[in-house]
């Protein structure tokens, strides 16, 4: 099973969210992959998808982009998973500072509020070292504009890392991954 973890103010209507699962469906593997709204405080999010952990008839493993990324990484060391994480936001609980206050779903249009409270909350799922960096893909474009990319080298040390150069936040090589990214995923 993938369960996929999209971006703040994204959703599972974002272009990878539907690759992957597009991907997915061809290989035959639909119905061991997963992606839902979440929800947009952090404590939420973590108590909804491992929800959705327990659950699993076999071991997940985890794909997070960005924000998603972060909380793939707290589940990840929490549960023992593998994650691939696509240009991740190292330090959520720093990166999001300029984003406190109102926001906007960038897909459902939905409204919400980003709160300091918010900030707290993703500082309490830091993950400060990697127990077993093998476990981790760091996947990252050197031309994000959102998220500076070395914080996220040096963070996943020993991890398998794919930094390519140029790119942005979407990460736009991503459908060259898609299979990559399965494998990799669903290797027990």
């Amino acid at each position: 099973m993938i369960i996929y973890l999209h971006g703040f103010c994204s959703s599972p209507l974002s272009e990878k969210a539907r690759l992957l699962a597009r991907r997915m469906a061809q290989r035959g593997l639909a119905d061991r992959f997963w992606c839902e709204q979440l929800p947009a405080g952090p404590r939420q999010a973590i108590e909804f998808v491992a929800g959705v952990l327990a659950k699993c008839r076999t071991r997940p493993a985890l794909v997070g982009s960005s924000l998603g990324g972060y909380y793939a990484t707290y589940l990840a060391e929490k549960h023992d998973l593998r994650a691939v994480l696509i240009n991740p936001a190292a330090f959520a609980y720093q990166n999001l500072v300029p984003a406190v206050g109102p926001q906007r779903n960038l897909y459902t249009g939905e409204p919400f509020e980003f709160t300091e409270r918010h900030l707290a909350e993703l500082a309490q799922l830091e993950v400060t070292r990697l127990s077993r960096p093998e476990r981790f893909w760091l996947m990252v474009e050197t031309g994000d504009e959102v998220l500076d990319y070395r914080e996220a080298v040096e963070k996943y040390a020993g991890a398998r890392q794919t930094v390519i150069e140029g790119g942005d936040h979407s990460f736009r090589h991503f459908a060259d991954y898609l299979d990559a990214i399965i494998d990799f995923a669903l290797t027990p």
